[in-house]
């Protein structure tokens, strides 16, 4: 209201001016040698400006203001970075770190994956000639994904969990499932894990109106409610640690408080209280901006929360249930309960999954994003998919081939018959994550793939010399009316009958995309 409506006590143009002189003035403090990097963090100067530059970003990140690429510095290659990384260099780390902004989102995401890299290299992690990592095997009956997995992983070393983990799971009659793969079939562990977790039945995490994710503020009737929070937090780490996206849309107010950015000097739990609690976001602002005798309002520095039927009360501070509001305290008390509901009543829950994120992605490395970024960088781009990006990087099975008749006919049907909604649920039904990776299918994992299939998959046991062929030579084929496309997530792959016409795949595979039938996970 302030900022856009009120314009006061600066207008939005002379916001943008400020971040326009801070954000070179710093950047050439730092780049130029100008100031040392040793002295940077204790001179009063810099880390002023800087504080305040972060302000006028972060207020940008929330709700944008500036035109585009206002904040990146043209003359900063991210090239740059890499060498120095490959070279052990830590001073173009620095910059990246005390000023994220000055290079695009994407450029960063690339950065952070070669950090990623050198870390599993230095930690015997990646394959070589001479060695072949150390992998953990667990067994998960499929009844069981979580707590299986707890039970099995919790109390693992960290090197173990930032290794090669194996699954193998057990079905509903206690028989073993065929094949154990670390990429496919962890996976699908992965993804089942999370999904369950974050499902707000299990109460462990709520949703805000926008049905964005947050802890539970009642989570504790969970036993070892923090251990699971820290159990989930190693989870994600691991999907952020190996680039596998996971759709799971959490509160902007919480990918703050994950990045660290709460404990700033800087940060006001009632910018974003909006992202949490919109109505209690509009009673606060009614309060501090009411003309008249706040005491009227009746209000008292408490909070009233119904647990279940059974009315709480907490206190905002010792004895705050008899001190009243007035117009001298409004503005600490519209402050203090802001920090209590975004803060302070989640509190032991966000420092367990913290604690369970940070040991397997190190915090310096995600402190070179925003909050929106960091969700980019756990769900992927919001971006269409690049039809001839994917394309360029997809695997074939079964007899098909790139020039192959059914395979041109997908593409086609993708480019001009699908909206963007349609390309997204396509997405979504492959690889289980209607959003493309961030730095493309190239970095897909695994490999985005299709294969031609003869029979339902109840009798599919794989390609043969025999089904090959056929699928190749296109040999004896009749129109597969009554088969829709399915898909196996855990490895990103569609099964795609050999359709005789170009129109009964579109219809075959519009239905199957919309209508989520076809998945089958193991």
């Amino acid at each position: 209201m302030e900022m856009f409506e009120q314009q006061k006590v600066f207008k939005v143009a002379d916001y943008i001016k400020m971040g326009e002189f801070l954000n070179m003035f710093t950047f050439r403090v730092i780049w130029q040698a100008l100031l040392p990097v040793q002295e940077a963090g204790s001179n009063e100067l810099f880390t002023a400006t800087r504080g305040l530059l972060m302000i006028l970003y972060e207020m940008d990140s929330r709700r944008p203001y500036t035109p585009p690429d206002h904040w990146l510095i043209k003359e900063v290659k991210a090239s740059s970075f890499l060498v120095d990384l490959d070279k052990g260099k830590k001073t173009a780390m620095f910059i990246l770190l005390k000023m994220p902004h000055i290079i695009p989102f994407g450029e960063r995401v690339k950065v952070f994956r070669k950090t990623v890299y050198n870390e599993r290299v230095s930690l015997g992690l990646c394959d070589s000639q001479s060695t072949t990592p150390q992998s953990t095997l667990i067994t998960v009956h499929r009844s069981r994904i979580v707590e299986d997995g707890y039970r099995q992983l919790a109390q693992q070393p960290v090197r173990a969990i930032k290794g090669l983990i194996r699954v193998r799971f057990v079905n509903e009659q206690g028989l073993d499932e065929a094949g154990i793969d670390q990429d496919g079939v962890f996976k699908e562990f992965l993804e089942e894990t999370i999904t369950k977790v974050f499902d707000p039945s299990l109460n462990l995490f709520k949703v805000t109106s926008e049905q964005k994710l947050f802890p539970s503020s009642t989570s504790y009737i969970q036993e070892n409610y923090l251990h699971l929070f820290e159990f989930v937090g190693k989870m994600l780490g691991k999907a952020i640690y190996e680039g596998i996206i996971v759709e799971v849309p959490f509160a902007p107010f919480f990918l703050t408080q994950i990045l660290g950015y709460g404990s700033s000097s800087t940060y006001s739990s009632v910018d974003e209280l909006p992202s949490l609690d919109p109505d209690l976001a509009k009673n606060l602002s009614y309060t501090k901006h009411y003309e008249g005798d706040v005491g009227d309002l009746d209000l008292t520095f408490c909070y009233d929360e119904d647990i279940m039927g059974r009315l709480e009360t907490h206190e905002l501070v010792p004895g705050g249930k008899a001190i009243p509001v007035n117009n001298d305290n409004k503005i600490r008390y519209v402050h203090l309960m802001a920090h209590f509901r975004m803060y302070r009543q989640i509190r032991e829950q966000m420092l367990a999954f913290k604690r369970g994120l940070n040991s397997i992605v190190n915090p310096d490395w995600l402190s070179v994003f925003s909050a929106p970024e960091l969700q980019k960088l756990i769900s992927g781009d919001t971006a269409d998919i690049d039809i001839s990006d994917l394309r360029k990087h997809t695997q074939y099975y079964g007899g098909y081939h790139n020039n192959h008749k059914v395979v041109n006919w997908l593409f086609e049907i993708l480019e001009k018959d699908f909206t963007p909604t349609d390309r997204a649920a396509f997405l979504k039904f492959v690889t289980s994550c209607s959003k493309p990776p961030l730095l493309g299918f190239a970095h897909l994992e695994p490999p985005f793939s299709i294969r031609c299939v003869e029979v339902s998959d109840d009798q599919d046991t794989g390609d043969t010399v025999g089904s090959v062929l056929k699928g190749f030579f296109n040999i004896g084929r009749r129109e597969p009316v009554g088969r829709l496309p399915t898909s196996s997530t855990c490895f990103n792959l569609l099964k795609l009958p050999n359709y005789q016409k170009k129109s009964t795949m579109r219809d075959k595979l519009k239905y199957a995309i919309h209508s989520n039938t076809g998945f089958e996970l193991s």
